[in-house]
């Protein structure tokens, strides 16, 4: 059994383009909406197909590539909730995928059958369930499970064929399963302390033994077992800046560093039969793919895309076939198959709407700037063609959430629909983001709103220096914490930005930290470590930075659009914030999805929410009527 999967979540971009901006086009929203985007990638077992998801129906549904030819089947027809591909169920012809209801985030597992019926493995009211992987002998799935208690999540094995669930490990502490050996005896857990550290333990099954592997304070996350149980390994930063990865001697308890670099490691496994280590590395806002020979330590020269950055790799059991998931500053993901035998690749996907010029569209830029007290500031920058000293554009700040996420130099529909209609837009990574070191990770530890918000108007100020931008009229947008940020800015600095929009923003923070997912309380503690306890004299602070309670001083307009299920951030909180701002007579849009959680993933809210985004801004930094 081979470790768990790691996702990325990150999109990867180069440099700018020069373009005649005299033959610029501009798209309309439906246009950009007409791409597609994928995920997943799973070889079949006889490494013929490619089991992938795809939301070019609108939602994502599943869909099967013929290797061969590149044809490309529809598997699954759903039309309300999205299915996400898992993989094949081995010797079956089976398939497992996974979906929540309306974006409620409540994940089940489905097995759906070679006669195109779904069965819900894992079908408890409440049970959020995650897989894991299969066992060794491929006779079993491993998977996680909070059906007994929803704060914490038990591990699970079903045979195939069967499905009736068995738990191998009844988790009462909190702990988190990062990887289980080949023979299923030993278990990687980790434990949180604070959103930097955890510790990191080795139970063994058959002794009731836990070990702590987490010797010094830091961050540790798992990165599986070698193929023979006798070495494990894991990313740390103990000591160090930047994580790293670490092989540890199951047997002496040695450690070696296997890799590190000056950019956090985030994740490493070990291909089927242990021939190719591949290595994801943060460098400074994208990624950087490493595939290397475990034997020779050579690293496999992996093929060159024009324009393009590999974020993700899957390899075929075989170690001969190897899936690719590549992206470009102007356009969405796709994917490819690379033959290791004879060093060919293949496109299989085409993502982007063929209407669109990809030369049409702006790449994005990594740019630094100073910070109020001098600290380096790095953010990803888009310049619209149009821009001229000329010819001046509107500009905005876009924060992203977290508190702790990162913008990365990736493709971003509503980004480069913003961009190509004329708003040059700068994604901050305030203090307190991830990528670029521990320092710079804990800056903004209980500073929420105050020190990371001043890195965002200092943002600001950097973009009214750029000789091509409207300086009189600079707006802020961002989604989840860059919501909160959003209205942070237009509530205790109302002076700074011309217009801002909300998506899903946190408002009020003592209702937030309290209400979050009974499936987060392993992560509770270090979230209020970072945050504040709203139980505790911490609430004060949380009263004075929550936006909600002093609404009165929000001058300028605001955009607001929310999810009605979403776990995280709740209606209420839009509700409440968008009553306030009318009492007060500030000018106001607010937009409920009915069937969306915490983001946006059918086209059709998309395309409504980001047109009338584009309408605001309009009215409000070009002073165009909706």
């Amino acid at each position: 059994m081979k470790p768990f999967l790691y996702l990325l979540l990150f999109l990867c971009f180069p440099l700018w383009a020069q373009q005649d901006t005299a033959s610029i086009e501009k798209y309309t929203i439906e246009e950009f909406y007409e791409n597609t985007r994928v995920g997943g990638g799973v070889f079949s077992e006889d490494e013929k197909k490619l089991l992938m998801d795809s939301d070019e129906s609108g939602i994502f549904n599943l869909y099967e590539i013929q290797l061969a030819d590149g044809s490309k089947k529809q598997i699954t027809n759903s039309t309300t909730d999205s299915f996400f591909a898992i993989d094949y169920v081995p010797g079956s012809g089976e398939i497992l995928y996974s979906a929540d209801k309306g974006g409620n985030e409540i994940s089940h597992i489905y097995l759906l059958g070679k006669d195109g019926k779904s069965k819900d493995l894992t079908p408890g009211e409440n049970e959020k369930a995650m897989f894991g992987s299969w066992s060794d002998d491929k006779k079993s799935m491993i998977y996680l499970s909070n059906v007994r208690d929803p704060q914490f999540f038990d591990v699970y094995k079903m045979d195939i064929g069967k499905w009736e669930p068995q738990m191998i490990y009844r988790n009462d502490k909190g702990f988190q399963l990062e990887g289980i050996s080949h023979d299923e005896n030993l278990l990687m857990l980790s434990q949180p302390i604070t959103t930097s550290e955890n510790k990191l333990f080795l139970y063994n099954r058959a002794q009731d033994k836990m070990t702590e592997i987490s010797k010094e304070k830091g961050s540790y996350s798992a990165s599986g077992f070698s193929e023979d149980d006798r070495f494990l390994y894991y990313i740390t930063d103990v000591g160090k800046e930047y994580a790293y990865l670490v092989e540890y001697n199951l047997e002496s308890g040695e450690t070696k560093t296997v890799y590190e670099t000056n950019w956090d490691v985030i994740y490493s496994y070990l291909s089927e039969n242990d021939k190719y280590r591949i290595i994801g590395i943060n460098e400074d806002g994208k990624n950087k793919i490493m595939v290397m020979d475990k034997q020779s330590q050579e690293q496999v020269n992996l093929p060159s895309v024009p324009d393009g950055d590999i974020k993700d790799v899957n390899l075929s059991e075989s170690e001969n076939l190897m899936r690719l998931t590549i992206g470009t500053s102007r356009t969405p993901n796709n994917l490819y198959v690379y033959d290791f035998r004879t060093n060919e690749i293949k496109k299989l996907t085409n993502t982007l709407n063929p209407k669109i010029d990809p030369e049409d569209l702006v790449a994005s830029e990594v740019v630094r700037y100073k910070s109020y007290d001098g600290l380096e500031i790095p953010a990803i920058f888009y310049k619209p063609h149009q821009a001229s000293r000329d010819n001046k554009v509107p500009a905005l700040v876009w924060v992203h959430g977290g508190p702790g996420g990162q913008s990365r130099t990736g493709y971003s529909a509503l980004i480069q629909y913003l961009v190509n209609h004329g708003y040059a837009v700068l994604a901050v990574n305030n203090r307190g983001s991830s990528g670029y070191g521990k320092t710079f990770f804990k800056m903004d530890d209980k500073k929420h709103g105050d020190e990371d918000l001043k890195d965002v108007i200092w943002g600001k100020k950097w973009l009214k220096e750029q000789e091509y931008i409207d300086d009189e009229n600079i707006g802020i947008i961002g989604g989840s914490y860059g919501g909160y940020m959003t209205m942070a800015a237009m509530t205790f600095n109302p002076e700074e930005f011309d217009a801002g929009v909300n998506l899903f923003g946190v408002t009020n923070w003592l209702r937030t930290l309290k209400s979050i997912p009974p499936y987060w309380e392993s992560f509770k503690t270090a979230l209020y470590e970072e945050m504040g306890d709203p139980t505790t004299k911490d609430s004060i602070a949380l009263y004075n930075k929550s936006p909600l309670f002093h609404a009165d001083r929000v001058k300028n307009p605001v955009m607001v659009l929310q999810g009605a299920n979403d776990p995280r951030v709740l209606q209420v909180e839009s509700d409440e914030i968008v009553s306030e701002l009318k009492k007060n007579n500030v000018p106001v849009e607010y937009i409920i999805f009915e069937d969306e959680g915490h983001g946006f993933i059918k086209k059709e809210n998309e395309i409504k929410g980001y047109k009338q985004i584009l309408a605001f801004l309009d009215k409000y930094l070009k002073d165009e009527e909706m």
